[in-house]
């Protein structure tokens, strides 16, 4: 049978397991909304993609390069939308405290991931960028362009938006009275500002090609945080991501990852399970006396605090944020600018550590 007829019959065979991975995505994506979880567009997609790749077996799909990277390219457009001039003005501000503040957050999330590292609880540098702070997508999609093992970092960084997510909703209705708002609706389709649409989705194109081009490790999410922070400081770009473009770029990255899960990987994740729950919880038991600390000696009110230094993704924390009573422009300001430290210092981070374990990158 000619090479082209053989391709044409394995993409006939394969759309039956992506309309069924996409209806599982689908169903998932909507029963996790239903329960409030901030990443459900994420999660949904990866948790359908894993129980496919268990049931019917690993590389039976695989997510196109190209797509994927513009997914890639859309989370760091995303990343760049949140660092506005009133974030940056609030940073300036009061620069020692929040500088204080963050660097005590990844010093001790490093910690937890040079423990987890040290103990073998996960293979090399995987512990450190699972353990860090950053917005759980960006960290996934960097972890693995840098060596680690984004299957196990997805466990981690997700596992943790759970407990963060929960916690925070808590705590949030705990310190502030009942009377908060709703955590927005999903709107999957609203209205577009078609010429900044236009311009955004040619400015991610052009991102990833160069990221591919020009071997920038990380590229796909630093061009586009990069290009876009600054076009949009300047006032050059009105950075315009619809819900139903990011949905799709969440699940190319989710599908990339879950895809890719064995049985001796979720064994793995399973053993693992309750060392890294346990780090979980003592870095958000940390982050909580910062957070005491930051209310008592700074004057910042306590849900403020605690959103501030809250060691979940930035997604997930800003929704809970614009539901409830709190400073946001210090909340976002925070997770923002400790977002952007992870990201540049990650890389460095993770090589330290590294070398002082003496352990090398063992993806299963």
């Amino acid at each position: 049978m000619p090479l082209k007829d053989a391709s044409r019959l394995l993409r006939k065979a394969s759309l039956p397991r992506w309309a069924l991975l996409l209806a599982i995505s689908s169903a998932l994506v909507l029963a996790l909304e239903m329960l409030g979880l901030p990443a459900s567009l994420l999660i949904g997609p990866m948790v359908a993609a894993i129980m496919l790749a268990l049931t019917i077996g690993q590389g039976s799909l695989r997510v196109p390069r190209w797509p994927l990277l513009f997914g890639q390219a859309l989370v760091g457009f995303l990343m760049a939308r949140a660092i506005t001039v009133d974030i940056i003005g609030t940073m300036a501000a009061d620069a020692p405290l929040f500088l204080s503040m963050i660097f005590s957050v990844i010093v001790v999330a490093s910690l937890l991931g040079w423990l987890l590292t040290r103990w073998q609880v996960l293979p090399g540098t995987t512990a450190v960028w699972g353990s860090s702070p950053g917005a759980a997508s960006a960290m996934v999609i960097m972890s693995e362009e840098y060596g680690a093992d984004a299957r196990l970092v997805a466990f981690m960084q997700y596992l943790r938006v759970v407990f963060v997510a929960v916690a925070a909703s808590v705590v949030s209705r705990l310190w502030v009275a009942a009377d908060g708002g709703e955590p927005p609706p999903l709107i999957l389709f609203p209205p577009i500002d078609w010429p900044a649409f236009a311009v955004t989705v040619t400015l991610t194109c052009l991102c990833a090609f160069l990221a591919v081009r020009l071997r920038i490790q990380g590229g796909t999410i630093i061009l586009p945080l990069i290009a876009g922070s600054l076009l949009q400081g300047f006032g050059l770009l009105k950075i315009e991501l619809p819900m139903w473009l990011l949905a799709i770029s969440y699940a190319l990255i989710g599908w990339n990852i879950g895809l890719r899960f064995t049985r001796s990987i979720i064994m793995h994740a399973a053993r693992a399970l309750p060392r890294v729950a346990a780090s979980i919880l003592l870095l958000m038991s940390l982050c909580g006396c910062m957070a005491f600390a930051l209310h008592k000696f700074a004057g910042v009110d306590p849900l403020t605090a605690y959103l501030a230094t809250s060691p979940g993704g930035a997604d997930s924390v800003a929704i809970i944020a614009a539901s409830s009573d709190v400073d946001v422009p210090f909340v976002m300001a925070m997770q923002t600018g400790r977002f952007l430290i992870i990201l540049f210092t990650g890389p460095m981070l993770a090589r330290f550590i590294a070398r002082r374990s003496g352990l090398a990158e063992n993806p299963a």
